[in-house]
């Protein structure tokens, strides 16, 4: 155990001693750590050394702990589906294009609406990534048949003079998923608009959260409720002849990127997680000095995460876990983290860290982590099972970031055949 573990643990230990997930102590209990704490410790101090004490103890553990103290703890899952609308001639013949109505709630009453576009060149079940949207499914495609979104939305597009819930809104975000060139190359695509779940704004009165009564201070937030679509779309993939269920990928960008990493680490059945320029209470250590903090971003967006989070505001050291022990909870599985020299807004050199921290959990299971030491040059990908990308560029997701993408998931899944 390092010193500064050694210090700590007699208190980490007392704290602890007697606590089970829900009832840990409040932060001005918690003892202070400037540094990323270790994954493999556990709350009593002690070192887990084995893949078996991982898997069996701190794993739980860990997931607890960010549930109690920053996301907030989701319902049990529950979800059912019918597929509303199928093209098989979509692109010009390339895909099979499938709308789906993935009911959640305990009546099943709410409606997340999935687009799925699968490649109809291939010869078996196709990989797929999955991710959230901003301003509805009808604004990632040009196909005029895909629905318009219902549900709550802001109220302007970018290059739009209209409601983004509108026809004028169609297609002005396929740069952002590049579907068709993902069809060419073997992927699926299945994508669906963050707002069917949670409305990004304030109060929690929409989307999921009145089917389960108003949170409290350690439920969950907007973040955690996006993760939680996710697993309910991952409920339908798996389901799906058409996918292949080993090889479903999350991406997403910004605040949905704190979701897929999310998603990931709390759902197995993700095989790969892509959180694209995720920065703070994403994969950027809530203990960074650089770009955004924990108290700005609880201050900006107070629907995002738990109440209980809010309490770290200035005391982010006295958190029992950084954003290193999230990217460990997808272990053994591959994470890539991309980001962009101009967003430093998202601090790529601290999300660089905390990947370097999250290593020591792949290879106590018995893969390779992090396959370099230093961040790498502007433009290089580093394919490892803990991989990382930086690109010159602002903050935003197009086509130059799927070609990494698909690099990665190509290293990892193995290229498809289509």
């Amino acid at each position: 155990m390092n010193r500064p573990l050694r210090r700590i643990a007699p208190l980490l230990a007392l704290l602890f001693m007697a606590a089970s997930p829900g009832e840990f102590p409040d932060a001005s209990r918690l003892p202070s750590r400037p540094e990323l704490p270790d994954p493999l410790v556990r709350l009593d101090g002690q070192r887990v050394t084995t893949a078996e004490g991982w898997t069996k103890s701190r794993r739980g553990e860990l997931k607890s702990l960010f549930e109690h103290y920053m996301y907030g703890k989701a319902p049990h899952p529950g979800s059912l589906w019918s597929i509303e609308r199928t093209d098989p001639n979509s692109l010009g013949g390339k895909a099979t294009t499938k709308e789906v109505a993935i009911g959640v709630g305990p009546d099943g009453g709410l409606k997340i609406h999935l687009l799925l576009v699968v490649p109809n060149r291939r010869t078996g079940p196709a990989p797929v990534f999955l991710g959230t949207n901003f301003y509805g499914n009808h604004t990632a495609t040009k196909d005029p048949a895909v629905r318009l979104s219902t549900a709550w939305m802001p109220d302007k597009a970018p290059g739009c003079k209209d409601n983004r819930a509108t026809e004028a809104a169609r297609g002005l975000d396929a740069d952002v998923w590049d579907i068709e060139t993902s069809i060419d190359k073997g992927y699926a695509i299945a994508t669906f608009y963050c707002g069917d779940v949670a409305p990004d704004h304030p109060g929690l009165a929409d989307g999921v959260f009145p089917l389960f009564g108003k949170p409290g201070p350690n439920d969950w937030g907007a973040v955690a409720a996006w993760a939680w679509g996710l697993s309910r779309a991952v409920d339908y993939l798996v389901s799906d002849s058409d996918i292949d269920r080993t090889k479903i990928a999350i991406v997403g960008h910004s605040r949905l990127g704190k979701a897929a990493i999310l998603a990931g680490a709390f759902d197995e059945r993700v095989a790969l997680v892509i959180p694209h320029q995720a920065g703070c209470g994403g994969t950027a250590p809530s203990r960074g000095t650089v770009g955004e903090s924990a108290k700005q971003i609880n201050d900006r967006f107070p629907h995002w995460f738990c109440g209980e989070f809010k309490t770290f505001n200035t005391q982010t050291d006295h958190l029992p876990f950084d954003q290193n022990g999230l990217i460990a909870l997808c272990a053994p599985r591959p994470v890539l983290l991309t980001n962009a020299i101009g967003d430093q807004w998202a601090n790529p050199s601290g999300q660089f860290q905390a990947l370097l921290a999250a290593d020591p959990v792949y290879r106590l299971l018995g893969v390779e982590g992090l396959g370099v030491k230093e961040m790498p040059a502007t433009g290089v990908l580093v394919d490892t099972r803990l991989g990382y990308h930086i690109r010159p560029g602002k903050h935003s997701m197009g086509r130059e970031d799927w070609q990494v993408f698909r690099a990665f998931a190509d290293t990892h899944f193995g290229r498809p055949t289509p």
